[in-house]
């Protein structure tokens, strides 16, 4: 049996920056347990599979050790290759998933992500936390799944050294450090060592949090964004009743076939 195989490169537009993707075609869905060893084996941040329904599709995500019930670059990296390998002649497309429906569009160069925005509310500083980033923060917020920790300034993210021991044994599924960005609207880094990933290139899922509580500390809805991990990445926000948009490039990396 063989499976189409494709690797992007999401929130770029250029090989080798944003954050790598796996994105797997399917007619009907695998069992877990092999998507997962497949997820596993590609040791990507993400694998995305997708199965038509109707005009709309079905997406699963998995990380290396886990599913999850929402990523951002992996459902980009998908967009783009529906929109760019398969013919799909629509302007936007639909996906059904574990977080409700997502949604893609064209927009000139960019792919537009249409997500739910993520709740947050205020919480006490967590010693042990800021002790595995060896730095206080400003705030401190706990979304759906994960923790938001605010800064003072882009160089206080930039000089965070996190020890992804004492952050999975908190048992955060992910923590974001963030601050306001010197050529950027904001800046952010994202480790979810939890789930199998030490430090994300670029997290789509962590702007469903992000996005709302920039949007409101800085008094306006369209924002950019810049992930300052190794490959960095470059986002284009925005919030609207509720859900915010997330817009990025992707690129193809690679194309080829699974055998199972």
């Amino acid at each position: 049996m063989k499976i189409k195989f494709y690797q992007v490169d999401a929130f770029s537009d250029k090989l080798f920056g944003g954050n790598p993707a796996g994105v797997c075609p399917l007619e009907e869905w695998l069992p877990e347990d092999v998507m997962q060893s497949i997820a596993f084996e590609n040791n990507l941040a993400e694998t995305a599979f997708f199965i038509p329904n109707g005009a709309d599709y079905e997406l699963k995500w998995f990380t290396p050790l886990a599913e999850v019930d929402l990523c951002g670059h992996a459902t980009l990296a998908t967009a783009h290759v529906i929109f760019n390998h398969l013919n799909y002649s629509r302007e936007k497309i639909v996906f059904h998933s574990r977080s409700g429906e997502l949604t893609v569009r064209q927009k000139d160069d960019l792919l537009v992500l249409n997500f739910p925005a993520d709740n947050t509310r205020k919480i006490e500083m967590s010693e042990e936390l800021y002790s595995a980033l060896g730095k206080k923060p400003l705030e401190m917020f706990k979304g759906k799944t994960d923790y938001m920790l605010v800064y003072e300034t882009q160089k206080d993210i930039e000089e965070i050294i996190p020890d992804f021991n004492l952050i999975e044994k908190s048992g955060a599924r992910g923590v974001m450090v963030t601050a306001k960005g010197n050529e950027v609207d904001f800046v952010s880094r994202f480790f979810a060592p939890l789930v199998g990933v030490n430090e994300d290139p670029v997290t789509g899922s962590a702007h469903t949090t992000l996005i709302p509580y920039w949007a409101e500390k800085l008094g306006k809805k369209e924002l950019t964004a810049m992930q300052l991990s190794k490959r960095k990445g470059k986002l284009f926000c925005k919030l609207i009743n509720g859900r915010v948009e997330i817009a990025g490039n992707a690129v193809t990396y690679l194309e080829g076939s699974i055998k199972l």
